[in-house]
């Protein structure tokens, strides 16, 4: 398994070494799926300024373009691959035979659901109502068919096919997966645009089907992930920066479920049932808030451990964004149920971690778009793997 860094020393204006990506000019050059994670961690700060519990009202100018850069990214990197797929370079087939490159095709869904959500939330101030809700919708069911496909090939190609040591589970396990989660959230907020009667039930259903769809397939890739880092360790690499990943499938689901309690009166009949499921979003989220709380801690220290380590800047770092918005805008779901200050107030917290993770991120990017060694495949295959400091057995005896 290789690790995700582009190591090189070549020069030369940032703007031709991205018209050779695209172009095929040179072969050395690669723009693959895990690009659309920038498009991912960009869109979230739009959903997550308009969910705010606080000053929701005073970010809708900052989130409209926020949310107009990460679609303008969005149908970039989607001419781009085109372009790519087009010329017939192998750069997405490549990634696709990784065992570690293969599992961020779950991103370019997630991309599509991101801006799905701020259309529905911000769009409407440019596009009007009836075409936002338009575009919202085709973003959607594109991430969503995209999605349920990534949760069921690259699981299988894993189960069948790739080569993994046992220390190889690490957060980029949980990218194919999560895409329903999201389309879970995305789609609760088209709940109330659907024809009322059989069809806008059957979508709130399908929703929550996706909600369990994603979320008990990450259980088991935590859990799996928690094992390796008792049994194992952690790399020290770019890698590390995945474990952030963790957050994701757990604030998008505190986000569906809040959502979809949220629409359960205007989709169910049954008044009893649709109180079940606001119920549980309070039921569900609050224990799922604890065990977000205890993993950002982990996922801190870990960070920090790496990064006295010398862990390079890589792709990988946007993982730092999404997965901390997601628990934003699940953690406003709480305190839009609740209406207590904790919830309002973590939410805020954790909104500016999240403007501070795309800042690294961005800045990162930028620099490795100028440099050129973001473009470049990885120089050599390397083996990443996970270690723990030595044991001093005097102090356990």
């Amino acid at each position: 398994m290789r690790d995700d860094i582009r190591n090189t020393n070549a020069k030369g204006l940032w703007w031709k070494r991205f018209f050779y990506s695209v172009t095929g000019a040179k072969n050395d050059y690669e723009l693959g799926p895990n690009w659309f994670a920038s498009v991912m961690g960009t869109g979230i700060i739009a959903n997550a300024a308009a969910s705010l519990p606080l000053f929701s009202g005073k970010l809708q100018g900052f989130a409209l373009i926020v949310w107009s850069i990460a679609s303008a990214m969005l149908c970039g990197l989607v001419v781009t691959t085109i372009v790519i797929l087009l010329q017939g370079q192998r750069v997405w087939k490549r990634h696709f035979r990784d065992p570690m490159m293969a599992q961020f095709y779950g991103a370019p869904p997630m991309a599509f659901l991101t801006i799905a959500g701020g259309t529905v939330l911000v769009g409407e101030a440019v596009l009007g109502h009836d075409l936002a809700l338009t575009i919202g919708w085709a973003l959607w069911i594109v991430g969503t068919i995209t999605g349920l496909g990534s949760a069921v090939v690259i699981p299988y190609r894993l189960f069948t096919t790739f080569k993994v040591r046992p220390d190889s589970a690490f957060g980029g396990w949980l990218m194919p997966v999560v895409p329903p989660m999201v389309s879970a959230a995305i789609g609760a907020m088209l709940v109330p645009q659907a024809p009322a009667g059989v069809f806008r039930e059957t979508l709130f259903y399908l929703c929550f089907a996706l909600f369990g769809l994603s979320m008990i397939a990450a259980a088991i890739i935590i859990a799996m992930i928690w094992s390796r880092l008792a049994h194992h360790g952690t790399s020290g690499t770019s890698r590390v920066p995945t474990l952030w990943i963790v957050l994701g499938p757990l604030g998008q689901s505190m986000t569906a479920a809040g959502l979809l309690g949220n629409v359960a009166k205007e989709a169910i009949p049954s008044h009893v049932i649709a109180q079940g499921f606001e119920i549980f979003a309070v039921l569900y989220g609050v224990p799922i808030f604890g065990f977000v709380l205890l993993w950002t801690c982990l996922a801190m220290l870990l960070t920090i451990r790496a990064h006295r380590r010398q862990m390079r800047f890589a792709l990988t770092y946007w993982a730092f964004t999404f997965p901390v918005g997601t628990c934003v805008t699940g953690i406003a779901q709480l305190a839009h149920h609740t209406g207590l200050p904790l919830f309002t107030w973590t939410s805020i917290f954790y909104f500016l971690g999240l403007l501070t993770a795309w800042a690294v991120a961005a800045f990162g990017t930028t620099k490795g778009m100028i440099t050129g060694h973001l473009f470049r495949p990885p120089a050599s295959v390397a083996i990443v793997e996970s270690v723990k400091e030595p044991f001093d057995d005097t102090v356990a005896s």
